[in-house]
């Protein structure tokens, strides 16, 4: 039987299934991971700052953006109606800016910044705003961004070796966009495909979304993998 749910960790048929899927939660483990592993590179680790980072990007991001993008179109085809989707979105979001609210007495205004910054991006983003919803737009939003704030947090200040790093993490999301991109379209626009290869079986639909697929789930852990490693450094 054919797989044909939006994402391949998309469930279906359920209230319940609609938010699990709203939460893209192999994504969104995946870009929170970045967080940690910039907070990783500070000479010293602050646990708390770093709990009270990956909590405002898990709210703003994995709750706010995601629930913004899905009223631009339904990509997911979930059942929420927009009123439900805008206040999990709104209210996501004020609540990530509440914590760096939180942020700003306990270290720096500076800390603010950083939040709005981090709001205009998603929303900017999720509601395809020209300038941000491009490839390079959300690697630098989804994948250098929370690597830079991660650091940040911890030392208030940046550095070349952070940089390159934040670069590899726009990278590595840009791979993910490679990916899933293709992925999206076989499963959204098709009930069935294929495709023949000279003097080989065809590939149908099901292996042609686990070229794509496999990848993507392989790197997700790879990269959780690699923020857990470089945290236990600091233990």
């Amino acid at each position: 039987m054919s797989d044909h749910r939006p994402a391949f960790y998309a469930p279906t048929g359920s209230v319940t299934g609609d938010v699990v899927s709203l939460l893209h939660v192999p994504y969104t483990l995946w870009h929170l991971s970045y967080v940690p592993i910039g907070a990783a590179l500070a000479p010293r680790l602050n646990w708390l700052v770093l709990g009270g980072t990956v909590s405002a990007f898990a709210i703003g991001l994995g709750v706010g953006a995601h629930s913004l993008d899905e009223v631009k179109g339904r990509p997911l085809g979930t059942r929420l109606s927009d009123r439900a989707l805008w206040s999990l979105g709104l209210g996501a979001m004020g609540v990530a800016l509440a914590i760096a609210v939180v942020g700003a007495f306990m270290m720096s205004p500076w800390v603010l910044l950083w939040a709005v910054a981090g709001i205009v991006l998603a929303i900017g983003y999720a509601l395809e705003w020209p300038v941000l919803h491009t490839d390079l737009g959300f690697g630098l939003a989804w994948g250098s961004f929370p690597l830079i704030v991660g650091f940040w947090a911890q030392t208030q200040a940046l550095t070349l070796p952070v940089a390159l790093m934040a670069v590899m993490a726009c990278l590595l999301s840009l791979a993910q966009r490679a990916l899933s991109t293709p992925a999206r379209y076989v499963r959204r626009k098709t009930d069935e495909a294929s495709v023949v290869f000279d003097g080989d079986r065809a590939w149908d639909r099901r292996r042609l979304l686990d070229t794509w697929e496999r990848p993507l789930r392989l790197l997700t852990w790879t990269t959780v993998t690699l923020a857990i490693g470089l945290l236990l450094t600091h233990l």
